[in-house]
């Protein structure tokens, strides 16, 4: 196998967690990777509702390898007298995880910033009961524009309106060779996915099989996965491999799935990247994830595809919070990927 191509991976990494794709905001994340897709040579196409998929080459038993680039956020849900917004979740982002986070407004008359903040948030004026009641949107929680208004009509007239989608800031950083930030949910698993694919355009590779690759922006919201590629025969997530007290997943290691919080994947298709993973001699684990997870994968399988299925990842910290992994474990989940599906 060739070397790991850590630079271009944490490149592509730091101008994925750059662009902001809240779930339904797929746009500028859709252009630049069909940019980038024509870029190693590949021919991208395009879903109506968003997302972007190109074949690999290769011929038979179609392979597709998917991960998504949608991230959880915010929406706004009423403009309170004062101008600050109340909002609810998009996707999975609980109201503590939120909290004193930067964000940025995207109306249809331009982009604000602002920070989610208590609705009293000053602790040398609210008694500590109020002050130290957990996060809740619908209670305490609003975002705080960084604008001069001082009525929901100074708001109004900025062009925000209820309905407007809300990013958060993601905060990359790298400490030694972790990486933390929002978001690591699935742009790790899509920079390393975007690197398999370069390796193949550069070597000139032709794949014993068929590969597709296919980037969705809908997996926070449950339907990512509901169209796949039609030749599709096999189907892997690359996913997040949540670390925890009873998991097996590490920050230094690739996951191989057996369950989610749904189905079970498929036992045959599991076992060959197990065996794959053995002779590659990549350093992984094989986990079980309940409650409250789930991969592009499922959607698929409701939409009624006929393929088998099974995912991936890497191991990272504090899922749908403030991330981190280290490189070692998207070297490993690199390794395993081009051994299943290139052999190598």
């Amino acid at each position: 196998m060739k070397d790991f191509d850590r630079e271009y991976m944490l490149d592509q990494l730091e101008k994925l967690l750059a662009i902001d794709s809240t779930s339904g905001q797929f746009r500028e994340m859709q252009d630049y990777i069909q940019a980038e897709m024509e870029r190693l040579g590949f021919e991208p196409k395009t879903l109506r509702k968003g997302g972007i998929w190109c074949d690999l080459g290769g011929e038979g038993n179609s392979l597709c390898l998917l991960s998504h680039l949608d991230d959880i956020g915010l929406m706004v849900r009423h403009i309170y007298p004062d101008g600050t917004l109340k909002v609810v979740p998009i996707g999975g982002l609980r109201a503590c995880a939120a909290e004193h986070e930067n964000v940025r407004v995207y109306s249809r008359g331009g982009v604000y910033s602002g920070t989610v903040q208590r609705i009293n948030s000053c602790v040398h004026v609210t008694p500590a009961d109020v002050y130290n009641a957990a996060a809740d949107y619908d209670k305490n929680i609003c975002i705080v524009l960084d604008a001069d208004v001082h009525s929901a009509e100074d708001t109004r007239a900025l062009g925000i309106r209820t309905g407007d989608i809300i990013a958060l800031d993601p905060h990359f950083t790298m400490a030694g060779d972790f990486i933390k930030s929002r978001f690591i949910d699935d742009k790790a698993c899509s920079a390393v996915l975007l690197t398999l694919m370069k390796h193949i355009s550069e070597n000139h590779i032709t794949p014993a099989r068929n590969i597709t690759a296919y980037f969705t922006f809908y997996e926070e919201i449950l339907h990512g996965g509901s169209w796949i590629p039609p030749q599709t025969e096999d189907l892997i997530a690359l996913d997040i491999a949540p670390v925890g007290p009873e998991q097996t997943s590490d920050e230094h290691k690739a996951t191989i799935f057996a369950k989610d919080s749904r189905f079970p994947y498929h036992v045959e298709l599991t076992n060959e990247l197990v065996d794959a993973a053995e002779r590659a001699g990549v350093d992984y684990e094989i986990d079980v994830f309940t409650p409250g997870y789930g991969t592009d994968c499922d959607p698929a399988l409701q939409a009624g595809y006929d393929v088998r299925h099974a995912a991936v990842g890497h191991g990272c910290l504090a899922s749908h919070g403030y991330e981190r992994t280290h490189i070692d474990s998207l070297r490993e989940l690199y390794k395993l990927l081009a051994a299943y599906a290139l052999g190598e």
